[in-house]
Protein backbone atom coordinates (compact mmCIF):
# COMPACT_ATOMS: atom_id res chain seq x y z
CA UNK A 1 0.00 0.00 0.00
CA UNK A 2 2.79 2.38 1.15
CA UNK A 3 4.79 1.88 -2.59
CA UNK A 4 0.82 2.35 -4.02
CA UNK A 5 0.10 5.57 -2.23
CA UNK A 6 3.81 7.03 -2.93
CA UNK A 7 3.27 6.21 -7.04
CA UNK A 8 0.14 7.55 -6.88
CA UNK A 9 1.57 11.40 -4.88
CA UNK A 10 4.38 11.26 -7.46
CA UNK A 11 1.90 11.22 -10.33
CA UNK A 12 0.04 14.04 -8.91
CA UNK A 13 3.12 15.71 -8.30
CA UNK A 14 4.08 15.68 -11.98
CA UNK A 15 0.20 16.51 -13.71
CA UNK A 16 0.28 19.27 -11.11
CA UNK A 17 3.70 20.76 -11.92
CA UNK A 18 3.16 20.14 -15.62
CA UNK A 19 -0.17 21.88 -15.89
CA UNK A 20 1.47 25.26 -13.72
CA UNK A 21 3.56 25.17 -15.92
CA UNK A 22 1.50 25.39 -18.94
CA UNK A 23 -0.80 28.03 -16.95
CA UNK A 24 1.45 30.76 -18.21
CA UNK A 25 1.27 29.54 -22.43
CA UNK A 26 -2.75 29.62 -22.16
CA UNK A 27 -3.52 32.96 -22.95
CA UNK A 28 -3.49 32.97 -26.58
CA UNK A 29 -5.62 35.19 -29.05
CA UNK A 30 -7.34 32.30 -29.64
CA UNK A 31 -8.13 31.67 -25.60
CA UNK A 32 -9.25 35.48 -25.36
CA UNK A 33 -11.46 35.06 -28.60
CA UNK A 34 -13.21 31.86 -27.01
CA UNK A 35 -13.68 32.79 -23.78
CA UNK A 36 -15.24 36.10 -24.90
CA UNK A 37 -17.33 33.93 -27.70
CA UNK A 38 -18.88 31.89 -24.46
CA UNK A 39 -18.39 33.79 -21.63
CA UNK A 40 -18.99 37.13 -22.47
CA UNK A 41 -16.87 40.14 -22.31
CA UNK A 42 -16.14 40.98 -18.78
CA UNK A 43 -14.68 37.09 -18.60
CA UNK A 44 -12.65 37.76 -20.97
CA UNK A 45 -11.64 41.21 -18.91
CA UNK A 46 -10.75 39.33 -16.06
CA UNK A 47 -9.00 36.58 -17.63
CA UNK A 48 -6.77 39.43 -18.79
CA UNK A 49 -6.40 40.47 -15.22
CA UNK A 50 -5.36 36.88 -14.17
CA UNK A 51 -2.82 37.12 -17.03
CA UNK A 52 -1.35 40.63 -15.66
CA UNK A 53 -0.81 39.03 -12.42
CA UNK A 54 0.58 35.46 -13.84
CA UNK A 55 3.09 37.41 -15.84
CA UNK A 56 3.88 40.54 -14.28
CA UNK A 57 4.57 39.59 -11.14
CA UNK A 58 6.84 36.52 -11.47
CA UNK A 59 9.87 38.44 -9.64
CA UNK A 60 8.11 39.35 -6.97
CA UNK A 61 8.75 37.92 -3.52
CA UNK A 62 6.37 35.24 -2.30
CA UNK A 63 4.72 37.11 0.01
CA UNK A 64 3.79 39.71 -2.73
CA UNK A 65 2.47 36.59 -4.82
CA UNK A 66 0.62 35.55 -2.04
CA UNK A 67 -1.02 38.97 -1.50
CA UNK A 68 -1.46 39.40 -5.28
CA UNK A 69 -2.98 35.98 -5.90
CA UNK A 70 -5.34 35.68 -3.07
CA UNK A 71 -6.40 39.67 -3.59
CA UNK A 72 -7.02 38.97 -7.23
CA UNK A 73 -9.36 36.23 -6.36
CA UNK A 74 -11.34 37.10 -3.53
CA UNK A 75 -12.00 40.46 -5.57
CA UNK A 76 -12.92 38.96 -8.81
CA UNK A 77 -14.45 35.59 -8.24
CA UNK A 78 -18.34 35.86 -6.35
CA UNK A 79 -19.19 32.94 -3.73
CA UNK A 80 -21.73 30.41 -4.90
CA UNK A 81 -22.63 27.19 -4.04
CA UNK A 82 -21.92 24.17 -6.70
CA UNK A 83 -25.61 23.26 -6.64
CA UNK A 84 -27.27 26.46 -8.47
CA UNK A 85 -23.77 27.38 -10.60
CA UNK A 86 -23.30 23.49 -11.72
CA UNK A 87 -26.21 21.63 -11.31
CA UNK A 88 -24.34 19.40 -9.03
CA UNK A 89 -24.17 18.84 -4.63
CA UNK A 90 -20.23 18.92 -4.98
CA UNK A 91 -17.69 19.91 -7.93
CA UNK A 92 -14.35 20.97 -8.24
CA UNK A 93 -13.97 23.87 -10.50
CA UNK A 94 -10.28 24.41 -12.49
CA UNK A 95 -9.13 27.68 -12.49
CA UNK A 96 -9.98 28.90 -16.01
CA UNK A 97 -13.83 27.53 -15.29
CA UNK A 98 -13.48 29.75 -12.07
CA UNK A 99 -12.05 32.56 -14.55
CA UNK A 100 -15.14 31.98 -17.09
CA UNK A 101 -18.22 31.62 -14.86
CA UNK A 102 -16.50 34.54 -12.31
CA UNK A 103 -18.71 32.64 -8.88
CA UNK A 104 -17.35 29.30 -7.19
CA UNK A 105 -16.86 28.31 -3.96
CA UNK A 106 -14.33 27.68 -1.24
CA UNK A 107 -12.57 25.03 -2.89
CA UNK A 108 -12.51 26.56 -6.01
CA UNK A 109 -11.10 29.53 -4.34
CA UNK A 110 -8.50 27.30 -2.88
CA UNK A 111 -7.23 25.17 -6.06
CA UNK A 112 -7.44 28.30 -8.03
CA UNK A 113 -4.93 30.49 -5.80
CA UNK A 114 -2.60 27.10 -6.08
CA UNK A 115 -2.02 26.66 -9.36
CA UNK A 116 -1.73 30.63 -10.00
CA UNK A 117 0.86 30.69 -7.47
CA UNK A 118 2.90 27.54 -8.86
CA UNK A 119 2.67 29.08 -11.60
CA UNK A 120 4.55 32.06 -10.18
CA UNK A 121 7.05 29.61 -8.86
CA UNK A 122 6.17 29.15 -5.54
CA UNK A 123 6.74 25.35 -4.83
CA UNK A 124 4.89 23.37 -4.44
CA UNK A 125 5.74 21.62 -1.49
CA UNK A 126 5.07 24.89 0.18
CA UNK A 127 0.97 24.72 -0.87
CA UNK A 128 -1.58 22.57 0.63
CA UNK A 129 -5.11 22.55 0.17
CA UNK A 130 -6.47 22.26 3.91
CA UNK A 131 -9.60 20.68 4.48
CA UNK A 132 -11.11 22.57 7.90
CA UNK A 133 -14.16 23.57 10.03
CA UNK A 134 -14.98 27.00 10.19
CA UNK A 135 -16.54 27.18 13.85
CA UNK A 136 -18.06 30.77 13.11
CA UNK A 137 -20.83 28.99 10.92
CA UNK A 138 -20.34 25.64 11.88
CA UNK A 139 -19.43 24.11 8.34
CA UNK A 140 -16.81 22.42 6.34
CA UNK A 141 -14.76 24.83 4.84
CA UNK A 142 -11.42 24.73 2.41
CA UNK A 143 -8.28 27.16 2.51
CA UNK A 144 -4.76 27.23 1.12
CA UNK A 145 -2.13 27.11 2.83
CA UNK A 146 1.32 28.32 2.94
CA UNK A 147 4.90 27.33 4.74
CA UNK A 148 7.27 30.25 4.35
CA UNK A 149 9.88 27.02 5.77
CA UNK A 150 8.97 23.52 7.00
CA UNK A 151 8.89 24.33 10.50
CA UNK A 152 6.86 28.18 10.02
CA UNK A 153 3.05 28.30 10.78
CA UNK A 154 1.06 28.03 7.92
CA UNK A 155 -0.09 31.57 5.94
CA UNK A 156 -4.02 30.93 5.72
CA UNK A 157 -5.61 32.20 2.25
CA UNK A 158 -8.85 32.10 2.77
CA UNK A 159 -12.25 33.30 1.11
CA UNK A 160 -13.83 33.92 3.94
CA UNK A 161 -11.44 36.22 5.77
CA UNK A 162 -9.48 38.03 3.28
CA UNK A 163 -6.30 38.51 5.07
CA UNK A 164 -3.39 36.38 5.14
CA UNK A 165 -3.16 35.61 8.56
CA UNK A 166 -1.11 32.60 10.59
CA UNK A 167 -2.89 29.41 11.28
CA UNK A 168 -2.57 30.55 15.34
CA UNK A 169 -4.21 33.50 14.23
CA UNK A 170 -7.20 31.70 13.06
CA UNK A 171 -9.06 30.59 16.05
CA UNK A 172 -12.17 30.14 14.00
CA UNK A 173 -10.58 27.73 12.08
CA UNK A 174 -10.50 24.23 12.89
CA UNK A 175 -7.64 21.87 10.67
CA UNK A 176 -8.54 18.27 9.73
CA UNK A 177 -6.13 17.42 6.77
CA UNK A 178 -4.35 18.98 3.94
CA UNK A 179 -2.82 17.47 0.98
CA UNK A 180 -1.27 18.58 -2.53
CA UNK A 181 0.81 16.51 -5.29
CA UNK A 182 2.95 14.96 -2.30
CA UNK A 183 0.43 13.82 -0.14
CA UNK A 184 -1.91 14.01 2.50
CA UNK A 185 -1.38 15.23 5.88
CA UNK A 186 -3.54 14.55 9.17
CA UNK A 187 -3.48 18.17 10.12
CA UNK A 188 -2.24 19.62 13.76
CA UNK A 189 -2.12 23.10 15.00
CA UNK A 190 1.52 23.85 13.88
CA UNK A 191 4.01 22.46 11.73
CA UNK A 192 3.75 20.04 8.99
CA UNK A 193 1.82 17.42 10.67
CA UNK A 194 1.35 13.54 10.50
CA UNK A 195 1.81 12.39 6.72
CA UNK A 196 -0.41 9.06 6.58
CA UNK A 197 -0.58 6.18 4.10
CA UNK A 198 -3.96 6.25 2.63
CA UNK A 199 -4.70 7.50 -0.69
CA UNK A 200 -8.62 8.31 -0.30
CA UNK A 201 -8.11 12.09 1.07
CA UNK A 202 -6.12 12.65 -2.13
CA UNK A 203 -8.86 10.90 -4.81
CA UNK A 204 -10.69 14.21 -5.65
CA UNK A 205 -7.29 16.07 -6.09
CA UNK A 206 -6.09 13.38 -8.18
CA UNK A 207 -9.81 13.27 -10.32
CA UNK A 208 -9.53 16.99 -10.72
CA UNK A 209 -5.65 17.07 -11.71
CA UNK A 210 -7.11 14.02 -14.30
CA UNK A 211 -9.94 15.78 -15.65
CA UNK A 212 -7.78 19.10 -16.23
CA UNK A 213 -6.02 16.75 -18.81
CA UNK A 214 -8.29 15.27 -20.58
CA UNK A 215 -11.38 17.25 -20.28
CA UNK A 216 -12.67 20.93 -21.56
CA UNK A 217 -14.48 23.91 -20.80
CA UNK A 218 -16.68 24.83 -24.35
CA UNK A 219 -14.71 26.80 -26.15
CA UNK A 220 -11.38 27.20 -23.37
CA UNK A 221 -8.83 24.50 -22.74
CA UNK A 222 -7.81 23.42 -19.44
CA UNK A 223 -11.22 23.41 -17.89
CA UNK A 224 -12.63 20.59 -15.84
CA UNK A 225 -13.56 19.24 -12.46
CA UNK A 226 -14.68 15.85 -10.18
CA UNK A 227 -17.50 15.01 -8.21
CA UNK A 228 -16.62 14.17 -4.37
CA UNK A 229 -17.62 12.03 -1.92
CA UNK A 230 -17.19 14.62 0.89
CA UNK A 231 -19.80 16.36 2.18
CA UNK A 232 -20.30 20.28 0.59
CA UNK A 233 -17.47 22.74 1.62
CA UNK A 234 -17.91 26.44 1.98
Amino acid sequence: MKTIVTTVCIILLCVSVAYSERLQSIFTTDFYLNMALNYGKVAENRAKSWEDIIKGAQNDSEWNKLNKVNRFFNQAIQYQDDLPLWGKRDYWASPVETIARGKGDCEDYAIAKFFSLTALGVPESKLRLMYVRQLTVNQPHMVLIYFETPKSIPLVLDNYNLDILPANKRPDLKPIYSFNGGGLWMAKAKGLGRKVTNSRGVSAWDNLLQRIEQGSLPGVSFASANTRQYQPLH
